[in-house]
């Protein structure tokens, strides 16, 4: 066997081997065996055997050179409360982090993992391949100013997270080096919305400038991709459109938060899911600093319209509930004129003049009904009940629906005829209120609308009924209906005042958990008509209703600050046709849907929420200061912004000038813009 040609400088010594034709048998002698090192003078490469059983790891240890090649070193600048919120989620997943921050959170960032560097010469001596800019929206400039630029890598890319974005983008490309890398960004969320993760919320973002080199697009991704591994819903999208539509949504639901945190409002022993929503965005905006919420309005050029719309739409719901006031006083004032001599002071004859009865009234009927705990009174199964609807609308159909399937017997009448409705749902309906009441239900129950009440009652033929026929209204006020029942029904009638807090939209899935309040104003001592009673809250408590035994006096007094109010910012928000945007917040959901759920509602009943209950007008004084609180805090900021520049700059009217131009998404595009525009579209 011949060695190669490169191997035989090697070793001279080796002997040539003689050579042989094929056609004859060479038959060598034995060569002697010599030693490895005088063919291989230098060590050895020793080649294993691949033992399946244990495998050389070669996948595992190209997986942990590409893991960490996914890595990236990032300098978070300004590690405040969202700051420390971010580097959470970027250390978990590998990331190298440092930190920055005018106060001291070297306590905070160890505790994450994180190096805290007080001198930023020194954070920018380690080349961070990310700058992460966690400022304030106000300290945003001069944090940029501060930094030293010349001590990072030249092609190093920088981030902000900002509320706004056409503000940082201009300020980013006006100061940064210009082979610098440009995210501008804005996760959707904060440490409350996002507390239990970051799945389904959004993160806006805008490639401003990054360089074509590989390198630069893959940093680029990487750092995407800490939010979208996250579950984060990605929306790339100009930073034009980005405060376009912030001004519609988070503005607006800061600035709903902000008023109604200024009224206090309170959890009430009868919220409705409406009110639930808004103490939630009470809380979630509340957290947020009033720095921030000022930042939103100052620094895009949109904020300053809405808050106007907003305006406007307050001022012409308020118009609009004053006006139908003053039209129903001039009714009585100069249609009914021949009447005002004759009448009591306090005779009601229509709706607005009891109501004010119930404004003025301070003293309680005394309540003949004795205490009954519907959770441990067992009803017998033949307790059914015959109940005769009184307003066979919308409200009326949807709990009779449930009524008969529980068994009761339901008669129904109405002004318009429902009688398709009604024999479809197994329900007699009778066009004649004489006919009804000849049936003698045990319970008639009014559906009708709060101003349409006292005509109706005042229509029924009370002797064709029985004596004591138990009457239960489900009004969404209760002094109004209870003061109208026992001036008007024989004394001799059962009265239940009730108020179902939900309706055909927020009870469509059930009733379990929702509250039904009633005050059982006057019930006989006889046991059949305390037990008729009960079987007819049995309705209601069977589907799971949380069952609310209060006071007509203190169920209006807790409705005032939050059914009233509830109503009254979803048809302020109403008047703004607000629409979904494709950066919805929760917080805009929240008032999507609460504007949803209050435009169902006729303004009758927004009315009557009004004119009908005594707390409600100082409740709505209360939102108008509020507002007008708001707009003061606002525009005082301004104010003190604007009287710094011009007096306490030594140089004087001309640099405060040439600092406005600095900041040119401040207020003076959209107050401008906005002067010329008086509808609310």
């Amino acid at each position: 066997m011949l060695l190669p040609s490169s191997l035989r400088h090697l070793s001279p010594a080796v002997p040539s081997l003689p050579s042989f034709s094929h056609h004859r048998l060479y038959n060598p002698k034995p060569l002697p065996i010599l030693p490895c090192f005088q063919f291989f003078p230098k060590p050895l490469l020793r080649i294993r055997a691949i033992d399946a059983a244990q495998p050389y790891d070669y996948e595992s240890r190209m997986a942990s050179r590409f893991h960490n090649s996914d890595k990236l070193k990032i300098a978070i600048v300004g590690f405040g409360n969202f700051g420390q919120f971010l580097a959470k989620t970027i250390v978990r997943q590998g990331h190298t982090v440092l930190s920055h921050s005018r106060v001291d959170h070297s306590d905070a960032a160890r505790k994450l993992g994180v190096s805290f560097f007080s001198d930023p010469d020194d954070l920018a001596e380690e080349h961070p391949e990310v700058i992460l800019l966690c400022t304030s929206v106000i300290s945003t400039e001069s944090v940029l100013r501060s930094l030293p630029l010349q001590r990072l890598k030249r092609n190093t890319l920088v981030v902000d997270v900002l509320s706004v974005k056409e503000f940082p983008k201009s300020l980013m490309l006006e100061l940064l080096p210009p082979d610098f890398d440009v995210i501008c960004s804005h996760p959707m969320f904060g440490p409350e919305s996002g507390a239990k993760g970051w799945n389904e919320l959004f993160f806006v973002y805008e490639k401003v400038r990054i360089g074509s080199d590989e390198s630069r697009v893959s940093r680029c991704e990487k750092f995407l991709s800490i939010f979208e591994r996250e579950g984060c819903r990605m929306v790339e999208m100009s930073c034009v459109d980005h405060d376009r539509y912030a001004a519609e949504s988070q503005f607006i639901t800061h600035t709903v938060g902000r008023v109604l945190n200024m009224l206090m409002l309170e959890s009430t022993p009868i919220n409705t899911k409406g009110y639930e929503t808004l103490l939630d965005l009470v809380k979630n905006t509340a957290a947020d600093s009033f720095d921030l919420y000022y930042g939103l309005f100052m620094y895009n050029k949109n904020a300053m319209e809405m808050i106007e719309r907003l305006d406007l739409a307050f001022g012409a719901l308020k118009q609009q509930l004053f006006g139908r006031l003053h039209d129903m006083v001039r009714k009585q004032l100069f249609e009914n004129g021949e009447n005002l001599q004759t009448l009591p002071e306090n005779s009601p004859q229509n709706g607005a003049s009891l109501a004010l009865t119930t404004y003025l009234e301070a003293t309680r009927f005394q309540d003949l009904s004795s205490t009954y705990d519907i959770k441990a009174t067992k009803l017998e199964e033949n307790s059914k009940l015959k109940i005769a609807v009184v307003g066979f609308g919308n409200f009326g159909q949807f709990l009779a629906k449930t009524i008969v399937k529980q068994g009761h017997t339901v008669l129904a009448y109405s002004r318009s005829d429902y009688s398709d409705v009604a024999e479809e749902m197994g329900i007699s309906y009778f066009s004649d209120m004489d006919d009804l009441c000849e049936e003698h239900p045990e319970v008639v129950l009014l559906c009708t609308s709060i101003l349409s009440t006292e005509k109706v009652l005042r229509s029924l033929p009370f002797r064709r009924l029985k004596r004591n026929t138990l009457f239960v209204d489900v009004l969404s006020v209760k002094e109004f209906p209870r003061n109208l029942f026992l001036q008007i029904l024989p004394p001799d009638f059962d009265i239940l005042c009730t108020h179902p807090m939900f309706g055909p939209e927020s009870g469509k899935n059930g009733w379990n958990d929702l509250s039904f309040v009633y005050d059982k104003v006057r019930v006989g001592n006889e046991e059949s008509r305390a037990f008729r009673c009960n079987c007819f809250l049995d309705i209601f408590s069977s589907e799971g209703c949380r069952m609310v035994e209060m006071s007509c006096y203190d169920h209006d007094r807790h409705a005032a600050g939050s059914q009233f109010i509830t109503h009254t910012m979803g048809r302020v928000l109403e008047k703004l046709s607000l629409s979904s945007t494709p950066i919805n917040t929760k917080g805009y959901n929240t008032l999507l849907d609460l504007v949803s759920n209050t435009s169902g509602d006729s303004f009758d009943l927004y009315y009557g929420l009004f004119m009908y209950n005594a707390n409600s007008m100082e409740q709505l004084e209360r939102l108008d200061l509020a507002f007008e609180a708001l707009k003061k805090q606002l525009f005082g900021r301004l104010h003190d912004v604007l009287r710094k520049q011009l007096f306490e700059n030594t140089d004087g009217i001309i640099d405060a000038q040439e600092e406005l131009k600095i900041m040119p998404y401040q207020i003076g595009t959209a107050a401008l813009s906005f002067s010329d525009s008086r509808d609310l579209r």
